[in-house]
C-alpha cells in the first residue's frame, strides 16, 4: 500500500492525550459530613458487578481511538498496491466546437458532453490521472495530468463554447503528446461526431468516443455571405448568399437582408433535402455599414441562422471642373451620385488637394498637388510637354488589365483629333491607349503628391462622349482616384486568423484591441502597419481598434477608431449536425470500470463520521462511559 500524504502520519500522535485523559483520574474533594453511613451504602449499591460494567470504560478509550485511526488514514489518503500498479493516464477531450452548440438534445450537446465528462471523472480509480483537453476552434489542454477530481470537474465546468470549425483530430494528436511514454494511457473523446473521418477515428484502438446528440437532426443554415461594393455602379453594391439544407426532409424558412437595420429584401426559401441554394442581390446605397442575413424562423443551431458582412461606405467627393464649357462633361460628372461638382473657367491655386480637380484644354504650368484628371490638354506643364496634332489616331494597344479601362473599349470610337504627348524627364508615365505609332492617347502617372490622369483626345470632336465608353471611362477613373476597386471586406469563417492590413489612423498605433462580439478584449500588436487577427472563435462583429480606457465608451462601429470584422460559420460541414455513416456503430465507449465511490480516503472519511456518531449513541445510552 502506497500513501499520497505520509506526512500525515504525525496526527496520530494524537492518541496520546487521549489515553491519557483516559487514564488519569479525578482528584476528590475532602468534605466534612454528618455521618458516612449513607455513602456507603450508595457506594456498595454502584459497585461494578458485571464483566461489561468493568471493561465499558476501555470499550469507550478504543472507540474513541479507531475514530482518530480513521481519520488519520483518511488524511494519509491511501493507494492500494494493486491500484497503484495499475493506475491509469487517461486524456479526456471535449469537443467545444459549433455544432456541439445545437439544442437538439436539451439544453444542448456541449451541456451533455459536460456531463458526460463528469461521469468520467467520477469513475476514476485511485491512482488514476485525467488531463482535459478542449476540441475548438484550437485545441488546447484545459487542465494537465492531475487526479484532484474537483479542479477536473471546475475546469470541465469552464469549457466556453465557441463557434468555430471541429478540430478533433488534432486535439487526439495532442492527447497523444501529453499521454507519451506514459503507462496504461487512454484516449477518451465526448463530442457529436459531426466532423470528418469521426467514423475512421472511432475505430482507432487508443481512442474511445462517447457519443452526444441526436444522429438524425436536420438543420437549414447560411453557408455564405459576402458582400462588396460594384464595380460600376459608384453606389451599388453585391450580395453573395449560399444555403445548405443539412437534412433528410425539405425545408422552409424566409431569408431577411438589412442594412444597419434598414430592410434590403425579404426572400421566401424552399429548399430540398441535402441540396443548396445560392444568389447574388444587386442593391444601391451610397451608405455603408454592417449588412446582416437571418433565416427566420431559427432552429436548434442558431450560430449559421445568422451572418453578417461589413459593406465599405462610399463618400461624396468635391470635384472642380476647370473648363471654358463642355456640356457633355459636366453632365457625365454631375450623373455620379458620389460627386460634389463645381465648375470654374479658371485654376484656383487655393483649392485643397482633398478635392479632385478636372482641367479641360486650360492646365496650369505646374499641376497641383492631389488627384488631377486633364482631358484634350494644350499647354505644356512641369509633367510632360505638349507637341503637334495627330489627325484621326487608331487605337493599337490598350491595357486590358487596369482598372482605368474596366468595360471600355477605344477601338471603334471616332477620335478625329488627339495631341502628341512627351513625359518630362523624370516623370514615370504609364501608357494605357497608344496609337499605331506609339503616341499615348491615355496615360496614367503616380506621385506621391497625388495621382495624375491624362487624356489626350479632343471630345469636342467625334463620338467618343456619345458612346458608352465616355461615362464608364470617367466612372473608372473617379474609382481610381477614389481607391475603390469594387471593394470586398471579405468576411472571415469562425476560427480564422486574418491579417488585416491597417488603415493609416491605425497603422501607427503600438498596440490595438480586439474586441469579440460578447465585448471580451484581446491585446493585439501590430507590425509593419499589418496586424494578425484571431482567432475569430464567435460568430458576430469583431471589433479592432485602440484600447479602451475603463471609463471610455465604445466607439461608433466604423469610425476611425474601430474596425468592424465580420466572422461568420460559413462551414457547410460544420453546419451538418449528421454524423457521418458508421459513427454510431463505431463509437462504442469501453467502461472505466470505477467503483464510483472514489479514492480510499473518502470511504474512511465517511466510516470515521459514521463511528463517531455510533459511539455518540452508544454513550448517550450509558452503554460506554
Amino acid at each position: 500500500m502506497n500513501f499520497s500524504n505520509p506526512g500525515a502520519w504525525l496526527w496520530a500522535a494524537l492518541a496520546l492525550p487521549i489515553v491519557v485523559f483516559y487514564i488519569l483520574k479525578i482528584r476528590l474533594r475532602r468534605v466534612p459530613v454528618s455521618t458516612t453511613i449513607f455513602w456507603r451504602q450508595v457506594f456498595e449499591e454502584s459497585r461494578p458487578r458485571s464483566l461489561w460494567q468493568k471493561l465499558r470504560h476501555l470499550v469507550s478509550l478504543l472507540c474513541q481511538l479507531a475514530f482518530l485511526l480513521m481519520v488519520v488514514l483518511a488524511l494519509v489518503d491511501p493507494i492500494l498496491g494493486r491500484d497503484a500498479r495499475q493506475a491509469r493516464r487517461i486524456a479526456l477531450i471535449i469537443d467545444n466546437s459549433a455544432s456541439m452548440n445545437a439544442t437538439d438534445i436539451a439544453p444542448s450537446r456541449l451541456a451533455a458532453a459536460r456531463a458526460e465528462a463528469e461521469r468520467v471523472v467520477a469513475d476514476l480509480r485511485p491512482g488514476d490521472e485525467l488531463a482535459l483537453i478542449s476540441a475548438g476552434a484550437r485545441p488546447r489542454v484545459e487542465c494537465g495530468l492531475t487526479e484532484h477530481q474537483k479542479t477536473l470537474r471546475d475546469r470541465i465546468a469552464a469549457i466556453e463554447s465557441t463557434d468555430g470549425p471541429t478540430r478533433v483530430l488534432e486535439a487526439v494528436e495532442l492527447a497523444r503528446g501529453v499521454l507519451a511514454d506514459r503507462e496504461n494511457p487512454r484516449i477518451i473523446v465526448v463530442t457529436d461526431g459531426a466532423f470528418d473521418r469521426s467514423a475512421e477515428l472511432a475505430t482507432a484502438a487508443d481512442v474511445d468516443i462517447v457519443p452526444v446528440g441526436s444522429a438524425s437532426s436536420s438543420n437549414l443554415g447560411i453557408t455564405l455571405l459576402q458582400a462588396r461594393r460594384s464595380l460600376v455602379d459608384p453606389i451599388g453594391y453585391e450580395i453573395l448568399v449560399e444555403l445548405s439544407n443539412a437534412g433528410d426532409q425539405p425545408a422552409r424558412s424566409r431569408l431577411s437582408l438589412e442594412l444597419e437595420g434598414r430592410p434590403v429584401d425579404v426572400v421566401p426559401i424552399e429548399l430540398g433535402a441535402n441540396a443548396k441554394w445560392s444568389k447574388v442581390f444587386v442593391k444601391a446605397s451610397a451608405e455603408g455599414g454592417i449588412l446582416r442575413a437571418r433565416l427566420e424562423p431559427g432552429d436548434s443551431f442558431p450560430a449559421d441562422d445568422q451572418a453578417a458582412a461589413v459593406l465599405p461606405r462610399r463618400s461624396v467627393r468635391s470635384v472642380r471642373l476647370v473648363t471654358e464649357g463642355n456640356l457633355f462633361l459636366q453632365m457625365v460628372l454631375r450623373a455620379d451620385p458620389l460627386v460634389d461638382l463645381e465648375i470654374a473657367k479658371t485654376p484656383d491655386p487655393a483649392t485643397p488637394a482633398s478635392t479632385l480637380q478636372v482641367f479641360h484644354k486650360t492646365v496650369p504650368d505646374r499641376i497641383p498637388r492631389g488627384d488631377v484628371l486633364v482631358i484634350d490638354p494644350r499647354t505644356n506643364c512641369d509633367l510632360w510637354t505638349i507637341g503637334d496634332l495627330v489627325r484621326d489616331p487608331i487605337v493599337a494597344k490598350q491595357d486590358k488589365d487596369s482598372p482605368l479601362l474596366a468595360h471600355v473599349r477605344l477601338n471603334h470610337v471616332s477620335m478625329p483629333e488627339a495631341r502628341k504627348l512627351a513625359f518630362a524627364p523624370g516623370v514615370a508615365g504609364r501608357t494605357l491607349v497608344s496609337t499605331i505609332g506609339d503616341e499615348p492617347l491615355y496615360a496614367s502617372i503616380e506621385r506621391p503628391e497625388g495621382k495624375v490622369l491624362v487624356l489626350t483626345v479632343d471630345i469636342d470632336k467625334g463620338d467618343l462622349p456619345f458612346q458608352t465608353a465616355f461615362p464608364i471611362l470617367i466612372a473608372d477613373a473617379l474609382a481610381w482616384f477614389a481607391g475603390t476597386k469594387g471593394e470586398l471586406r471579405e468576411s472571415p469563417p469562425t476560427g480564422s486568423i486574418v491579417d488585416f492590413a491597417l488603415p493609416e489612423t491605425l497603422a501607427g498605433s503600438a498596440e490595438l484591441e480586439l474586441r469579440s462580439p460578447n465585448d471580451r478584449a484581446r491585446p493585439i500588436r501590430p507590425a509593419s502597419g499589418r496586424a494578425l487577427v484571431g482567432p475569430l472563435d464567435a460568430v458576430g462583429i469583431w471589433k479592432l481598434g485602440r484600447p479602451r480606457s475603463a471609463d471610455a465608451e465604445a466607439p461608433a462601429p466604423g469610425t476611425e477608431a474601430e474596425i468592424p470584422i465580420a466572422a461568420n460559420l460559413a462551414d457547410s460541414r460544420e453546419s451538418d449536425l449528421r454524423a457521418p455513416a458508421g459513427f454510431a456503430s463505431a463509437a462504442k465507449p469501453r467502461p472505466l470500470g470505477g467503483s464510483g465511490l472514489g479514492p480510499l480516503w473518502r470511504l474512511l472519511a465517511a466510516l470515521a463520521c459514521a463511528w463517531i456518531t455510533f459511539e455518540w449513541y452508544l454513550y448517550q445510552r450509558r452503554w460506554i462511559n
